[in-house]
C-alpha cells in the first residue's frame, strides 16, 4: 500500500529567500535519499491555513517508518525549524489528489 508523508508548516518571516535555497538545494534532495519522493507541494496564499503543504510518498509503510525514525529525518527536520515554524507531519494511505 502506498503512504504519503504530509507536511505543514509556515516560513518564518524574514527567512524567505534561505528557506527557499535550503529547500531546493538540500531538503527535497536528502528527502529523496530517504526514499521519500517528492508528489505535492502546495502554497497557502489565503486564509488560516499552513503557509505550505508538502507531500512525500513511498511505496510501504515499513519505507516510510524507516525514514522517519532514521537520524538523517532528525537532522534535516531540525535544519528545517531553522526556517520555518508550526511544523507538523502525519502519514496516511495514498490516495489520488489532494489530501490533509
Amino acid at each position: 500500500m502506498a503512504v504519503k508523508l504530509l507536511m505543514t508548516w509556515n516560513i518564518q518571516t524574514g527567512r524567505e529567500q534561505e528557506y527557499f535555497e535550503f529547500v531546493v538545494r538540500e531538503f527535497i534532495p536528502q528527502m529523496q535519499l530517504l526514499g521519500l519522493e517528492a508528489s505535492d507541494a502546495w502554497v497557502t496564499v489565503f486564509g488560516s491555513q499552513p503557509q505550505i503543504l508538502v507531500t512525500m510518498k513511498t511505496n510501504t509503510m515499513d519505507s516510510m517508518r524507516q525514514a522517519v525514525r532514521s537520524q538523517e529525518w532528525d537532522q534535516l527536520t531540525d535544519r528545517l525549524l531553522d526556517y520555518v515554524e508550526d511544523f507538523h507531519y502525519k502519514t496516511v494511505a495514498a490516495r489520488p489528489g489532494f489530501q490533509l
